[in-house]
């Protein structure tokens, strides 16, 4: 968390102590104004309008001799926001984690106390406690270390995700509780302190008591945190919004952001990683047709917001002229879009199919390679033996280029690294995997956590619903999970209802006899 604000306190601070900057602008000359020669001088003036390049923004280069970071406006708000919200999230963690652990400790500390105090306040008046109350700090020792341990593995486990709401059973759990040991603590205060009672077996069977009704709210958190989602309720629907790859789970009786958080935990393991390159395609060959089409106006031009009154009838005429131009033109191309989308698919498919067997037969060389000197290797000292990294690093150029070319091709260069390929080529070498094996990840997609961290780790949702997130899920019900680069739909479905009908067969009704005859052919 103070990472990012470093870094903006650095730049900030380096933005601040910039003593000199050198800008070079660059435009283009007249070929008959300026000789080859020549180098065009800046006047220390401002510039005149047909002096200047029209695209002087974009040709402009600054450099400072004491920058080394850079940082824009759209940077300073991300971090701005990202600390905000780290910031909120690490609070409302540690608050949850401080009232469990106070709850926690009244809870354990309540019934020794309840045992401790009248030694400490009335010993004198207190009757001998006997074999069988004896018997009873036995009972509540070992109540209280099962509670103890049931508590720490239901409750004290290490937190999934961070949700937008609080959890509505746990928190009614925790008021329960609290109100289940004020009680105790009222009556105990009331009939047992004011009192200063002598029957001290009394009041181990009321602490006995008072274990025994913590461990039956233990089981009740059981029921409703765990037991009560097992059985399948509800099937939904989860289709990314960019390629519309979909997926059906069940769900069992949850609330909106618990569902969420268990479709996302299934995202991870079943969905293929997304791969926005892949969609580039479609949107560059859609706006390659949009740019072939062009409308040209050969009776004049006509303002781009014309003014109101009689004489706009003219520009408004041919604004829908010129849609009707755009509509028809592409209706005319249509018949020939799908001939270049063919072809194009064809062309990339024997384009892919071609590294994939340059691809193929370089790993295999490689492995070949590597079998040989394992061989040789054998032969060789303890101490000169190839562990199996060097031995990937060794091999990894002969099959480097075919690889790389086969990402380029079918755009997954950006999800594997050299330094991924290298581990993952010498975890292949170190279990003796096969080439088949080793080129499995780079043929065919695999799930987000086949990737690094870095593809799924950092990246933060966000819950779009209508209904409250607390709530169950419904019949019907639609929310949205959205991320950086696309978002998850999600529609819920009830499970019908089944009905089972049984119907008897008498086995004897389907038994027949076969007789057969000198002539009968079987």
């Amino acid at each position: 968390m103070s990472s990012p604000l470093s870094a903006l306190m650095e730049t900030m601070e380096v933005m601040m102590g910039m003593e000199e900057m050198v800008v070079e602008t660059s435009k283009e000359e007249d070929d008959s104004s300026s000789p080859p020669g020549d180098t065009p001088a800046l006047s220390p003036g401002p510039c005149t309008e047909s002096g200047q390049d029209d695209n002087w923004g974009e040709t402009t280069t600054a450099v400072t001799g004491t920058s080394e970071h850079s940082l824009s406006q759209e940077d300073i708000v991300r971090i701005t926001k990202d600390l905000e919200d780290s910031v909120g999230l690490d609070c409302r963690r540690y608050f949850t984690l401080t009232l469990a652990v106070v709850l926690g400790l009244l809870v354990f500390l309540t019934p020794l106390a309840f045992l401790a105090l009248p030694h400490l306040l009335w010993p004198d008046k207190l009757l001998v406690c006997g074999t069988a109350c004896e018997g009873l700090f036995i009972s509540v020792a070992f109540k209280l270390l099962i509670l103890l341990l049931a508590v720490w593995a239901l409750f004290f486990r290490a937190p999934r995700a961070g949700l937008p709401r609080v959890f509505v059973f746990r928190a009614l759990l925790a008021v329960l509780v609290l109100l289940f040991v004020v009680s105790y603590w009222l009556f105990y205060g009331v009939r047992i302190l004011d009192s200063q009672d002598e029957n001290y077996q009394g009041i181990v069977q009321y602490a006995v008591s008072l274990v025994d009704a913590l461990l039956f709210i233990h089981y009740l958190a059981i029921v409703l945190l765990e037991l009560r989602q097992l059985q399948p309720a509800f099937s939904v629907s989860v289709t990314r919004s960019t390629d519309g790859e979909t997926r059906q789970y069940n769900l069992g009786q949850l609330s909106i952001q618990r569902a969420a958080l268990a479709i996302i935990e299934n995202y991870y393991r079943d969905f293929f990683v997304h791969n926005p390159a892949l969609l580039t395609a479609s949107k560059s060959r859609a706006a390659k047709h949009l740019a072939g089409l062009k409308v040209y106006n050969v009776d004049g031009e006509f303002p781009a917001t014309p003014a109101t009154g009689p004489g706009n009838n003219a520009a408004t005429g041919l604004a829908h002229s010129q849609s009707r131009a755009m509509i028809a033109a592409a209706a005319r191309r249509r018949d020939t879009n799908h001939n270049e989308l063919y072809y194009e698919e064809a062309e990339h498919e024997r384009r892919v199919r071609k590294r994939k067997a340059r691809l193929v037969v370089a790993v295999e060389e490689a492995f070949t390679h590597i079998k040989r000197m394992q061989e040789e290797e054998q032969k060789k000292a303890p101490g000169d033996v190839m562990d199996p990294r060097e031995a990937a690093q060794a091999i990894f150029p002969s099959m480097a280029r075919s690889l790389q070319k086969y990402l380029r091709t079918t755009r997954q260069q950006h999800c594997h690294s050299m330094e991924s390929i290298q581990q993952h080529l010498a975890f292949c070498i170190t279990n003796n995997m096969t080439p088949k094996a080793f080129l499995e990840s780079y043929l065919t997609p695999g799930p987000t956590l086949q990737y690094g961290r870095e593809r799924w780790l950092a990246r933060q949702w966000t819950l779009v619903s209508e209904a409250s997130v607390t709530s169950g899920l419904k019949e019907g019900a639609i929310f949205l999970l959205k991320c950086i680069d696309f978002s998850l739909v999600v529609t819920v479905k009830r499970i019908p209802y089944i009905q089972l009908s049984e119907e008897f067969i008498d086995p004897k009704s389907h038994k027949f006899v076969l007789r057969l005859q000198s002539e009968t052919s079987v």
